[in-house]
């Protein structure tokens, strides 16, 4: 039975890792201004993840380099598709719309995964996970300006729901590789693939000349590799052995909330009522959902 420290622990772990992925949006700005585009940050953050990731795993168990040929179509899915897809239209959204709206739409992640999950895995669609979808569409349309307000550019609108799509992407491609690797193994693999996929479309000729002109992009290079990947990632995992993923998944949507918040506080972006009212409605989906899932496993490992 796990102890209140550890549950503390676990809570903190979990919290944590949500805070280094909301604070993103800081080092793409500085990158942005440095004059770098989305795919130039996607493959720079994925370079610095893999060679971080592989020294943990040189240092940990060399055992868990080893995969079988016949499954790199697993780390092509998530690696080219739930990494680099997604983080050049997460990227993209911030570069040209409100970073505010960036992360929200984001987390229109858990609807994909729903859907994905009935068609891939015949999971049941309740009308509670409808309710759920109902809500974030209309969440959507209210951040998004069409009804009102500040209206942003209908690919910015497209790019923000496609990182969230890409995103949960990974709920398939992840689902039946860690059935058979361990997951610092499928997140090396996947980083590998990412950084084999972007870095020959991402213009490194021009890449290099800009960190060349400016040394401290370097920096900012290695603070979304390390602070906003590779360090949020171990977090929650070390959370994840201690609590519920209902629970951490509950926890970790201080993402959005830091985002949200950074977006409007730190970058002064719009905050009118219908955006507030959007925010809201995707955060409760999202939370609708996890406690849902949360109570079924409770209830599961009552009946055991």
């Amino acid at each position: 039975m796990a102890t209140k420290k550890s549950v503390k622990i676990a809570a903190f772990y979990v919290i944590a890792a949500g805070v280094l992925w909301g604070i993103i949006s800081i080092f793409v700005r500085r990158l942005t201004q440095g004059g770098m585009t989305a795919m130039q940050i996607t493959a720079a953050r994925v370079t610095v993840g893999t060679v971080v990731l592989l020294a943990v795993i040189l240092i940990k168990d060399t055992k868990l380099l080893k995969i079988k040929p016949k499954d790199l179509w697993l780390f092509l899915g998530t690696g080219l598709f739930s990494v680099v897809l997604f983080n050049v239209c997460y990227f993209y959204t911030m570069q040209h719309g409100e970073i505010s709206v960036a992360v929200v739409l984001l987390y229109t992640s858990p609807i994909f995964v729903m859907l994905m999950g009935a068609v891939f895995f015949k999971e049941k669609i309740t009308l509670r996970k409808l309710v759920a979808l109902a809500a974030t569409v209309l969440g959507c349309v209210f951040v998004s300006g069409i009804l009102g307000g500040v209206k942003m550019e209908l690919i910015t609108l497209l790019t923000g729901i496609g990182s969230g799509f890409f995103y949960a992407s990974y709920s398939i491609f992840g689902r039946y590789a860690v059935e058979k690797y361990h997951p610092l193994t499928v997140t090396f693999y996947t980083f590998l693939v990412a950084m084999v996929t972007s870095v020959p479309l991402c213009m490194p000729g021009k890449l290099i000349r800009i960190v060349a002109d400016d040394k401290m992009q370097i920096l900012w290079i290695l603070g979304i590799g390390v602070v906003c990947t590779v360090l949020p990632y171990i977090f929650y995992t070390e959370g994840l052995e201690r609590m519920e993923a209902g629970k951490a998944a509950i926890m970790v949507t201080v993402e959005p909330l830091v985002g949200t918040l950074l977006g409007i506080i730190a970058y002064k972006e719009s905050a009118n009522a219908l955006k507030i009212a959007g925010i809201v409605l995707i955060f409760a989906a999202v939370v609708f959902l996890n406690v849902k899932e949360r109570k079924k496993v409770e209830s599961n490992e009552g009946e055991k």
